[in-house]
């Protein structure tokens, strides 16, 4: 019988969570307009019909919106919230279009930037106060101590005592390293390079495809070839305020990595489609880690964050990266998009957008223990 939170924290957690995170995204876009002058007519946190709101003495509606599924800013000179831009506005001083060419670009790229400067706080923030996760108690944790039952490494040919220093030509460092790298690839075939009584030998390993299941039975697929290391435990060690932040900027590159091997795998068919997740899935992993506590809920935050910011800056039109791609067009012809390429482009992004945001929900439906999975 797995653990459930009361149904009061999954709605919770969720409005905990994006309303705060697109609330400091949609910030972001709007400071840096109001930095580089350009006026802002509405600010929403939500999407739809407005709840309630009020009109600052600049002239932009703040408001809260009935589906609190994201948020928006539109200028002045935006055809709608999805910021495309209206051909017939005229360019005059403050419209988003009248900015120049690189502080528009700004403008947009402030809003993904910001979500990742959250996590990098974040992930500081928990480095600095916890502590960084360290191997003590051994010369290299890269050593094999001892073999699981049914290890694919000992049927593969590894030994006690080698030292495993790549992995398909990659470096590893240590065993975080190690075991990272094999957890990304369940099922793959992947060339070991060890070095075993001062020799290098290369032994390909079928990686085990493993389903683990946590405490509220949710389902995930890792690799693993059955290694421990030899010796050395983890420890906390204290890291001062400066040394967090490049050890955040570190995490932060590393799990991009991460969101990028998992969708190229999802793409050509190595994962299953059901690991993607919409708006219930993270309401629900939403109540299920505040019913952990506050660190794990946090934690959690900083990873949606990055998320955010990883996915706004995929050229999609409709998505920042979608306008900044149409930026560097401009920039490579000299002239902006004609105005029909650029609509266009625009509406198939948001289409593209919501079909996406339908699958996945019926996705999230289909997983819900609702539905009997």
């Amino acid at each position: 019988m797995f653990d459930a939170p009361p149904f009061w924290m999954y709605i919770v957690g969720f409005l905990l969570l994006l309303g705060p995170l697109v609330t400091l995204h949609e910030l972001g876009h709007l400071l840096v307009g109001r930095l580089f002058g350009v006026k802002a007519e509405s600010f929403s946190v939500g999407f739809g019909k407005e709840i309630a709101g009020y009109t600052d003495k600049r002239g932009t509606r703040w408001k809260l919106s009935i589906l609190p599924l994201g948020g928006y800013v539109q200028f002045q000179g935006d055809m709608n919230p999805a910021s495309v831009p209206d051909p017939s506005a005229p360019k005059e001083e403050g419209s988003f279009q009248h900015a120049a060419l690189w502080k528009r670009a700004l403008i947009v790229a402030a809003g993904p930037v910001t979500n990742l400067l959250v996590a990098i706080a974040i992930f500081a923030a928990f480095f600095a106060f916890l502590g960084k996760p360290t191997i003590t108690g051994t010369d290299d944790s890269r050593v094999v101590g001892s073999f699981s039952e049914g290890s694919v490494a000992e049927k593969a040919g590894l030994k006690v005592g080698d030292t495993i220093i790549a992995i398909d030509g990659r470096t590893i460092t240590d065993f975080g390293e190690l075991r990272t790298a094999v957890a990304l690839h369940p099922a793959k075939r992947m060339a070991f390079t060890i070095e075993r009584a001062g020799e290098e030998l290369t032994i390909p390993i079928t990686t085990a495809r493993v389903v683990d299941t946590d405490s509220f039975g949710n389902e995930s697929v890792m690799g693993q070839i059955g290694v421990a290391a030899a010796g050395g435990a983890y420890v906390l060690e204290d890291v001062g305020a400066l040394q967090a932040i490049p050890l955040a900027v570190k995490q932060c590159w590393e799990l991009t990595g991460m969101m990028i091997t998992g969708i190229k795998q999802i793409v050509v068919g190595e994962r299953s489609f059901n690991e993607l997740g919409g708006p219930l899935k993270i309401a629900k992993y939403s109540g299920e880690q505040m019913s952990l506590g506050a660190i794990a809920f946090i934690n959690f935050a900083a990873l949606i964050s990055l998320n955010l910011a990883f996915i706004n800056f995929l050229p999609i039109p409709a998505l920042d990266g979608g306008h900044l791609m149409f930026y560097l067009a401009e920039a490579v012809r000299r002239k902006p998009v004609g105005p029909q390429v650029t609509e266009w482009a625009y509406r198939t992004g948001i289409a593209l957008v919501l079909m996406l945001m339908v699958v996945v929900t019926v996705n999230d439906l289909f997983s819900l223990p609702l539905f009997g999975s």
